[in-house]
């Protein structure tokens, strides 16, 4: 590993004293506080290497972990999945605690209730869903054009059919 590769912070692994993270660096040594103490290591020579896989984004230098995070992360939001949380903090208020309460037209039928934000939930998902199924259409490669365009209104005629239940978000632009 070359001294140009570590940061202060990093956490780095070596073969006799086990992982350690960086306190300093010097022009060819780190110090390195491990478990028995601070160390003074030539990461070159010592056999040092990180603990954590490491990815270089030029400029940046980020843990693995963390660079998976904010990918995931941003990658959930592009295709437009919410958090469970985000979901019911999109439902007006107005409507929280309610119930969509189902009657049949035959009275010896049972009346059907069914929490409001499980039913808002399920109006979500098929909003992201059909988000999904867009961006994979127009992602295809195989699919012409026109092949595109002809899936696409299907797929708006469904978010039309669901602008029914705008009255239920909180927002405006979280609206079909």
């Amino acid at each position: 590993m070359k001294i140009e590769d570590m940061r202060i912070g990093m956490q780095v692994r070596h073969v006799q004293y086990g992982v350690g993270a960086v306190k300093s660096l010097n022009e060819h040594t780190a110090d390195v506080r491990f478990d028995s103490g601070v160390h003074i290591v030539d990461p070159h020579s010592s056999g040092v290497e990180p603990a954590q896989p490491t990815a270089v984004i030029s400029p940046l230098s980020i843990s693995m972990g963390l660079l998976i995070q904010r990918t995931v992360d941003e990658v959930v939001d592009k295709l437009g999945f919410e958090k469970p949380d985000a979901v019911v903090e999109q439902l007006g208020a107005r409507w929280h605690g309610g119930k969509a309460v189902l009657h049949p037209a035959d009275p010896t039928l049972q009346t059907k209730e069914v929490p409001l934000e499980t039913f808002f939930h399920k109006i979500v998902m098929v909003r992201n869903n059909l988000r999904v199924l867009e961006q994979k259409i127009n992602a295809h490669d195989k699919l012409t054009d026109g092949e595109k365009v002809e899936m696409q209104q299907y797929v708006t005629r469904s978010y039309g059919s669901l602008t029914t239940f705008n009255v239920l978000f909180k927002q405006k632009e979280d609206q079909f």
